[in-house]
């Protein structure tokens, strides 16, 4: 595990060094390459990572794990629990986590286009007349990583951990080789050196935050992938070999650069003897495609779980291993992203020019985060007093300086990350809202169930076998066995009401998920239970259940599996706004069918339309 959590969990952060010092020297606001502002450089970029990861992220942050899963909806399943009795601060916490993690999709598109190009810019110094080649060169590897997902990342996995252990194995090598030249530069370690800096150096100081930052994006990844490895592997891996080696190297840079200025223009790159550039740009590319695959597989991750949770339509999920639950592949979100991603290496065209746009939504996240994680520890680890309180208002205090050092970036690009979050903030609040409002809108028109069937006639013809009808409410009839009575006169012999139910956990045991109810001797009111990682496999399901708690036996050749496709009709009344009505009914439109998600055989399927207004 422990080389695995090295493989995937630190790509993104553990390839900060290629572009950090970089856009702090020779960016859009480059600082003079002399002792004081390298060594306040440095003193920011340790006691940055010091504060942000060491402790918020790897210490705290991730004690707050829902049954070992993290990310921005696991913490938010947690303070819904948390705040229960308060609604308003409940409804504020959800805005707030769903906006975090709507802020990842933008962030999401960002790291593997500025990871990819800035190593295949390393070309500019191991072979000069390749320099034309970057951009198409850094398109052609996108691509080719964007198609072979679909194959999944098993194949992959085992060199990852290796890879990018030889990977960290070298930052620590390149920066004691470069330390050892000009020992005077661990005198950054002091904080006072960050702050004689920032003191002297005033608003371009303050600007220069926006280029330290980068050497903490990526810790986000730390708490998401949680549920992967666990925190043990992770802390280890982090405090063991990760911090050691990203510091040495951040140093061996400041060395570099006290006594060769020159190599401001891409210190990384000059850290080594001029025989290494070409390997070290080979190592370099291979370290930032697996930082590029940990996001996408992040991106797919945390789309299942909005889907999950109800604040996305259904989507196409293939999982590519039998083994891992959490390997899977979503042709939507992985074409889409590739899209965005070919489009900003186009559209920038360097790693200068795309950290201008990066660090907005990775700060917007982390200040979310803290405070959310700061409303958890006060509502339900036990935490109080002015320690506690004047704790959080310092890490609050350095996020919102970085956001908004950041955040002067928006007019030079910074906008991208922000449209793209706000973008998915509206479409995952409209399907949260639309759902919310058609399934009251089917409740109040549904007949209750147990009323109905205390109508069922005898006269009914019955045929062989078992129809199950899947339905949103439980306690209403679905509107497919209506339609069904109407047309064909008919029902099985035994009947299912079933209803899939996704509670705020990542995963329910398998022998766990069904619960069922015996209404009357020939039907059953059955709800599958999911946690928010779950695949929601309904024969599956049923087919591991005992027949004990089934109360019948489950015999897929006699399943009939009856659907409803509600098509939702924008209309004058009270509801959402006009445009997100006609918003919701485009989504509806183009979810994935609830027979393909659920996994029903479609030779057992039959799907019933019906218009519901909202």
């Amino acid at each position: 595990m422990f080389l695995s959590a090295i493989g995937v969990v630190f790509g993104d952060i553990g390839t900060s060094p290629l572009y950090a010092m970089k856009e702090a020297f020779a960016g859009p606001h480059p600082l003079p390459v002399d002792r004081m502002h390298v060594l306040g450089v440095l003193s920011l970029v340790f006691w940055t990572v010091m504060l942000v990861v060491s402790i918020k992220y790897v210490a705290i942050i991730m004690r707050a794990d829902n049954e070992g899963e993290g990310s921005s909806f696991a913490l938010l399943a947690l303070l819904q629990k948390a705040l229960s009795s308060n609604p308003q601060m409940t409804a504020l916490a959800g805005t707030l986590g769903v906006f975090a993690a709507a802020l990842f999709y933008g962030d999401s598109a960002i790291t593997p286009a500025i990871s990819v190009l800035s190593a295949v810019e390393g070309l500019q110094v191991a072979a000069p007349n390749l320099a034309p080649w970057t951009v198409p060169i850094a398109i052609a590897i996108l691509v080719a990583l964007f198609a072979i997902q679909s194959k999944g990342s098993a194949a992959l996995g085992g060199a990852f951990g290796v890879v990018m252990l030889i990977w960290f194995v070298v930052l620590a090598v390149l920066g004691i080789s470069n330390i050892g030249k000009s020992p005077g530069v661990l005198a950054a370690l002091s904080p006072h050196y960050a702050v004689a800096f920032l003191a002297h150096d005033g608003w371009i100081g303050f600007l220069a935050l926006g280029s330290v930052v980068l050497s903490v994006t990526g810790a986000e990844a730390l708490y998401a992938d949680m549920g992967h490895f666990g925190r043990g592997p992770i802390r280890l891996a982090w405090y063991m070999l990760v911090w050691p080696a990203l510091m040495l190297n951040y140093f061996g840079q400041g060395a570099l650069l006290l006594t060769n200025p020159e190599a401001a223009t891409n210190p990384f790159f000059f850290m080594g003897p001029s025989w290494s550039a070409v390997p070290m740009v080979m190592l370099a590319t291979l370290a930032t495609i697996i930082a590029s695959q940990a996001v996408i597989s992040g991106a797919f991750s945390v789309t299942r779980q909005a889907i999950q949770l109800g604040y996305l339509p259904r989507m196409n999920i293939i999982h590519t291993s039998e083994k891992e639950i959490g390997q899977i592949y979503m042709p939507f979100v992985n074409w889409a992203l590739m899209l965005a991603v070919v489009a900003l290496v186009l559209g920038f065209g360097s790693s200068t020019n795309l950290a201008s746009a990066y660090g907005v939504a990775v700060t917007g996240t982390m200040m979310i985060t803290t405070t959310l994680v700061a409303l958890l520890a006060f509502n339900r680890w036990g935490w109080n007093g002015k320690f506690a309180i004047g704790f959080f208002v310092l890490l609050l205090a350095v996020d919102v300086a970085y956001f908004l050092a950041t955040a002067t970036k928006i007019t030079h690009g910074g906008w991208f990350p922000l449209a793209a979050g706000l973008l998915a903030f509206t479409l995952m609040t409209t399907w949260k809202m639309g759902r919310k409002l058609l399934h009251a809108k089917l409740r109040d028109s549904a007949m209750p169930l147990q009323e109905f069937l205390g109508t069922l006639s005898s006269r009914i013809s019955r045929v062989p076998g078992t129809s199950v009808f899947l339905t949103s409410d439980p306690d209403g009839v679905p509107l497919a066995m209506l339609h069904n009575l109407k047309h064909n006169h008919v029902l099985h012999e035994r009947v299912v009401v079933m209803t899939v139910k996704v509670v705020e956990r990542p995963r329910v045991p398998i022998g766990e998920r069904i619960v069922s109810e015996k209404l009357r001797d020939d039907v059953f009111r059955v709800t599958m239970v999911c946690g928010f990682m779950d695949d929601p496999d309904v024969p599956k399901a049923l087919a591991n259940a005992k027949r004990t708690d089934l109360g019948f036996d489950y015999e897929p050749l006699r399943f009939s599996y009856f659907l409803t496709r509600e098509t939702v009709v924008p209309s004058a009344e009270p509801g959402m706004a006009p445009w997100r009505e006609e918003l919701f009914a485009f989504m509806m439109r183009s979810a994935t069918t609830t027979a393909d998600f659920f996994h029903l055989p479609l030779n057992r399927v039959v799907e019933l339309g019906g218009h519901v207004e909202i």
